[in-house]
């Protein structure tokens, strides 16, 4: 039985088409790889994906207030003394931050007087350090005091997505882990990268599911992310090699 043509036999013309055909699937899967960082990355504000940001993408989880996380953290130990970071941790985690911020029949510190005293030098809009953000009064304050919840997306819209990603993601490492399959390489890198293909994308697609109610399913969703990716990468590169690299090409 004759077997198929490994890719370096073909003529050149297919060659050429296999070649923008890889390069079309590569283009797509960076698109992707930078709407997830750019659609996903900005949950925590802060530059970059975290798994912060992950786990409030497909978990959901209360983001502290980036005030009590400087309070609480190493700039506020430098800049605080212990009993006002105790006040201004106790007010940051309570509920009622506008009435507690400065109420005229406190006996005690205010929030309101700790943070005029300790941090306005700084953190004030005409201040020569220009630190931000300006926590001179109520209306700077109130941008970095409040807790977030981060929620997953509802379960009809994750549906939709998993119903597309599920479909066009298979058949793309369908295709690259195909073509791999075809080329000159040992037959555990070949299999290999079809087999984290989808077994990554399995996990991937799985862990967005289990994640909702299982806050360990998010590692399930960055390991297969990374097990697809991985051997997406391995298909894409063995093919373009194996199409353009000398010494495949059988003799006349």
């Amino acid at each position: 039985m004759s077997r198929l043509p490994r890719l370096a036999e073909l003529p050149v013309a297919l060659k050429l088409g296999l070649t923008a055909f890889l390069l079309v699937l590569a283009g797509g899967y960076a698109a992707s790889l930078a709407f997830v960082v750019e659609h996903h990355g900005k949950k925590d504000e802060k530059p970059g994906l975290s798994l912060t940001d992950l786990r409030g993408a497909f978990h959901g989880i209360e983001k502290t207030a980036p005030l009590a996380d400087a309070v609480e953290g190493a700039h506020g130990a430098e800049f605080l003394a212990v009993p006002d970071r105790d006040v201004l941790s106790a007010w940051l985690r309570g509920d009622d931050l506008y009435e507690a911020y400065d109420p005229l029949d406190s006996l005690e510190r205010t929030p309101a007087e700790i943070l005029g005293e300790s941090c306005v030098s700084c953190h004030a809009r005409d201040a020569s350090a220009g630190a931000a953000p300006p926590l001179e009064d109520w209306s700077g304050v109130s941008q970095v005091a409040f807790r977030k919840q981060l929620e997953p997306p509802p379960k009809e819209i994750l549906i939709v997505s998993l119903h597309a990603h599920a479909q066009s993601m298979a058949l793309v490492i369908l295709a690259a882990a195909g073509l791999l399959l075809l080329t000159r390489w040992p037959a555990a890198l070949r299999h290999g990268a079809f087999l984290a293909g989808m077994f990554g994308l399995l996990g991937d697609l799985g862990g967005m599911w289990l994640a909702r109610g299982a806050p360990w399913a998010v590692w399930m969703v960055i390991v297969g992310g990374a097990l697809y990716g991985a051997g997406f990468a391995a298909a894409l590169l063995g093919a373009l090699a194996d199409l353009w690299l000398p010494g495949g090409r059988r003799a006349a």
